[in-house]
């Protein structure tokens, strides 16, 4: 069935409040897509942002960002007045969200939230812990440890805790009690935040794309809990780290710093942890994307301490055996794989025999350093077309950019004209594609350029910040779309 989307975080929703979240802007988002005849809204990571505020960088695999949680509903449940967050600066433009704000400020509006839910909690508040007995309490006392540590990694903490002693982790929850009760009693808002927010979409015929992480950071939970899935030293430091070897892109590479998986020590117990994982994802959303999919078949690893990505070396990866344990465990899952990067025949032949629609990205098919196979007539159905993703220019940043014999090919291969405006040609070329579904950035719909770039990979600062604005997704707009969801027969209801 042919289908289409758009690519919208919940942070870059309009809030009065420093960054969006799952509130009335979230609601009013899903009314607009169904009204555009949209089936899917995909989002990138919802977990807690760590440092260089990216949902790829994340305390918790399985936990949500509290940020993210509505502040007027908290007050329409009770839990808060309005004069407890009205009146706080947030230090944000409409455009744009503040994280250093939201650091200062939202932890002290949270707390007096979780502290009136703890005072008299609703039997549901039970059944959520004891449902997630097999992260929660773990998550809650990291968190805690990081409060009383001053937020250092975990890897600076002192040996026993390090290394997770019995005893000193006894202590520890008697010691931070309170703590941890704060950090379970946000998951618990966050999720049932979620949870009716999903329903909503859901009701609107709406069904959401959600993102895993091939990788976690370093500093999580993920890894101070469970260090042996982990290619780690006797001092629990990585060996080698993740990244992208140098390319057009980057003549240095990427130089993500996550800890690599020992794949051995997970295979011996069928995949266990990535099983769980899955199960969890894919309850969370009605389907998952996998990011850097590459990775399952080969994967690229960097010498701990290296200052870039130019002394790494491939790796061989676990292949299918990982994703047949995860069907085997789970049944058929709606999955996409995000194939893009450094392709290989071992990447081209575990997305066949995964059976997965990989991606398409229409902003490669005419940038020269890239050299895949992205151009609209080469596609497969069983596909999924983006204009860009989080990692790429809007397409009229991408018009600002790009080399000009890149543009030439483009607007001439298309075509394209200013009439029309290059944005809505680009999106008309991805919708009239014979990809299954297609997905458009939010920043694409509504004409933007670099301003609203949402991560230029490799750097640090000034990203995952772009905020729409109120009100741009009106009526006017999403009958616009809905006229090319009719032309191009990818129409939802």
């Amino acid at each position: 069935m042919r289908a289409s989307g758009v690519l919208m975080h919940l942070s870059s929703l309009p809030s009065p409040y420093g960054v969006g979240t799952m509130g009335a802007a979230a609601r009013a988002f899903v009314d607009f897509l169904a009204a555009a005849g949209q089936r899917y809204w995909q989002l990138l990571p919802i977990c807690p942002t760590s440092y260089g505020d990216s949902p790829y960088q994340s305390f918790s695999t399985y936990a949500g960002n509290p940020y993210l949680i509505d502040l007027d509903a908290l007050a329409e449940d009770g839990l808060l007045t309005p004069e407890e967050y009205q009146t706080i600066d947030w230090e944000s433009t409409p455009d744009r969200v503040n994280y250093g704000a939201l650091y200062r400020k939202r932890w002290a509006v949270l707390r007096k939230a979780c502290d009136r839910l703890l005072q008299n909690p609703p039997p549901a508040y039970a059944d959520f812990c004891a449902d997630n007995a097999f992260w929660l309490p773990d998550y809650a006392l990291f968190m805690a440890l990081k409060d009383e540590h001053g937020g250092r990694a975990w890897t600076e903490w002192e040996p026993a805790l390090r290394r997770r002693d019995p005893a000193a982790l006894d202590a520890a929850r008697a010691r931070c009690a309170e703590a941890i009760a704060f950090w379970q009693g946000v998951q618990y808002l966050f999720f049932a935040q979620w949870r009716a927010l999903k329903d909503y979409a859901n009701g609107r015929g709406i069904r959401i794309i959600g993102d895993l992480p091939i990788y976690v950071a370093a500093d999580s939970v993920d890894v101070w809990s469970t260090p042996e899935a982990f290619q780690l030293d006797e001092n629990l430091l990585p060996t080698e780290v993740a990244g992208c070897p140098p390319d057009g892109f980057s003549a240095t590479g990427q130089l993500w710093g996550n800890p690599l998986y020992n794949w051995d020590a997970m295979a011996r117990d069928g995949y266990a942890w990535w099983v769980q994982r899955f199960r969890v994802l894919c309850r969370t959303y009605d389907m998952l994307r996998i990011d850097h999919f590459r990775g399952f078949a080969g994967y690229y690893a960097i010498p701990y301490g290296q200052t870039d990505a130019c002394g790494g070396r491939w790796r061989q990866g676990p292949g299918i055996a990982l994703f047949r344990a995860v069907e085997q465990a789970l049944g058929k899952q709606p999955i996409i794989a995000e194939d893009l990067g450094f392709l290989t025949d071992d990447v081209r032949e575990l997305l066949h025999q995964s059976g997965y629609p990989g991606m398409k990205v229409l902003e490669f098919a005419f940038d020269s350093r890239d050299g895949g196979d992205y151009l609209p007539h080469t596609y497969p159905r069983h596909c999924v077309v983006y204009t860009g993703t989080h990692d790429n220019e809007p397409i009229n940043g991408w018009f600002q950019t790009a080399p000009a014999p890149d543009i030439a090919h483009a607007l001439e291969y298309l075509p394209l004209t200013k009439e029309e405006g290059y944005h809505w040609g680009m999106m008309r070329a991805a919708w009239a594609s014979v990809a299954d579904l297609a997905v458009v950035q939010a920043q694409d719909l509504l004409g933007l350029g670099h301003e609203a770039r949402m991560n230029t990979p490799s750097t640090l600062g000034g990203n995952w910040c772009w905020r729409a604005l109120p009100g741009v997704f009106d009526e006017a707009l999403a009958a616009k779309v809905r006229r090319q969801m009719e032309l191009y027969g990818r129409l939802n209801g």
